[in-house]
């Protein structure tokens, strides 16, 4: 499935157009997460975990560095400058104050984040408020920068680690937990309900890569498939089921046309939806008519996906591997860096699967290994979930059709991944506009 990366914002197509096995290998093995109720998850998350150590850790190093700060002081003991400074405090030349700041921080947010558990960002909004108003106050009014080096130290120690304290909770805290917790609910929905829509095997009515069309072969008999290339070994027969498992998975989502939410459209009438799939978190799909014949569209997309770098700018390279069967093949695809160098290229190795039904064309994959090309230290190696490319024919009209892409892929790295779902969609549309001016270039030399 294209897309390659999530990442390369609308990475490479062919990348994309195989994803992750994982999902359905899940499905066929009982998965603890499925089974445990909502009620017995863990009681705070990992992530909620580490912000409330960071916040612990918050109130220490400010308290460390306050005792060092009444031990620089030789005139006089500890205990006569800790006296001076609690018991005589002065606005202006104590360090008290910011102390006590740090535990007005440390208990709030405990309470807050860790007694309670709130999933909002208001009270993280006070302390951090109340932290830089009184700091600022304090550098303008007191004397303490005239004292020693600690005078700077710990009010700028104080402020970035309210700040930092900010930003762990909104941007990793909160997002993180949303979205493990709509994963976790729509497992949870499904094993309940038994949903037959994400569950059951895709039966195909009619399977090939680009020979003639040929029957299904059977779920037990993976090599008797077609009367042309067959897998023989153990790996290649692994390929092929990866490729069946995408296959299913990618037509479980079709089949859910009316649960898709709806993102946003483009100029040229496309949208993208977003569906939350069980294992794998936020799918994106894009819908789009096209003014052509599916055939056309097939021809240049699911095909040739070799041939895509010379019109899809967004992937750099693709390569066939290895062609494993006359349905299935597997591909390294790289992606072009993307939003001004800040999303580094990716690689991927995909296995890909196409069938060929009545009234539409599908290529489906996921990530997999490939001895040819191992993780390289030139690139970070993505992996793509299940998703893939859909062509629909047009029942009254065969010169015009839908084209869908379904994305699911982790660019790994380091890269926030809000940052990278606000980019998938403008990604996804700057493919249709490759697309679109390939298809008019080749209707134009055609006639």
């Amino acid at each position: 499935m294209p897309g390659g990366d999530y990442g390369e914002l609308g990475g490479s197509l062919p990348a994309i157009a195989s994803l992750n096995a994982s999902y359905t290998t899940s499905l066929s093995l009982p998965s603890p997460y499925m089974l445990v109720p909502p009620g017995e998850r863990k009681a705070i998350s990992d992530v909620r975990r580490t912000f409330c150590l960071f916040v612990t850790f918050d109130l220490l190093f400010i308290a460390l560095l306050w005792i060092i700060e009444l031990n620089v002081r030789i005139s006089s003991s500890i205990w006569d400058n800790l006296e001076n400074e609690v018991v005589h405090y002065n606005f202006k030349s104590s360090f008290f104050d910011i102390f006590i700041l740090a535990v007005f921080r440390f208990l709030c947010l405990q309470v807050g984040y860790a007694a309670l558990r709130l999933k909002h960002w208001w009270v993280i909004a006070i302390t951090t408020l109340v932290t830089n108003a009184f700091l600022i106050v304090k550098v303008i009014q007191s004397n303490l920068l005239s004292q020693n080096a600690f005078g700077y130290v710990l009010p700028i120690t104080s402020f970035v680690v309210a700040w930092l304290e900010t930003w762990f909770l909104d941007f990793k805290v909160l997002t993180q937990e949303a979205d493990d917790e709509r994963a976790y609910l729509a497992a949870v929905n499904a094993a309940c309900e038994r949903a037959p829509m994400m569950y059951p095997r895709a039966v195909s009515d009619g399977q090939f890569y680009s020979p003639p069309e040929s029957l299904a072969g059977s779920e037990e008999d993976l090599d008797e498939e077609g009367l042309g290339r067959r897998a023989v070994t153990a790996q290649e027969k692994e390929y092929v089921r990866l490729g069946r498992e995408a296959m299913s998975v990618v037509e479980q989502i079709l089949a859910q046309e009316d649960n898709w939410k709806f993102e946003k459209n483009s100029d040229m009438g496309d949208s993208v939806y977003t569906l939350e799939i069980p294992f794998h978190g936020k799918t994106f799909i894009l819908k789009a008519f096209m003014q052509c014949s599916a055939e056309l569209v097939y021809q240049e997309v699911i095909l040739q996906p070799e041939k895509m770098v010379q019109w899809n700018k967004t992937v750099s390279a693709c390569q066939i591997l290895q062609r494993v069967d006359d349905n299935t093949l597997v591909s390294y695809d790289v992606s072009s860096g993307a939003a001004g160098g800040v999303v580094s290229a990716r690689d991927f190795v995909n296995v890909r699967r196409v069938e060929r039904k009545r009234d539409r064309y599908l290529s489906a994959g996921m990530a997999t290994d490939h001895d040819a090309k191992p993780p390289h230290s030139r690139y970070v190696r993505g992996e793509n979930g299940p998703g893939g490319f859909v062509v629909l024919k047009s029942s009254s009209n065969p010169s015009v059709c839908t084209f869908i892409w379904v994305l699911n892929t982790d660019l790994k790295g380091r890269l926030p991944r809000y940052l990278i779902h606000q980019s998938l969609a403008a990604t996804m549309f700057e493919f249709m506009s490759h697309l679109r001016q390939r298809i008019a270039e080749l209707r134009s030399s055609l006639r």
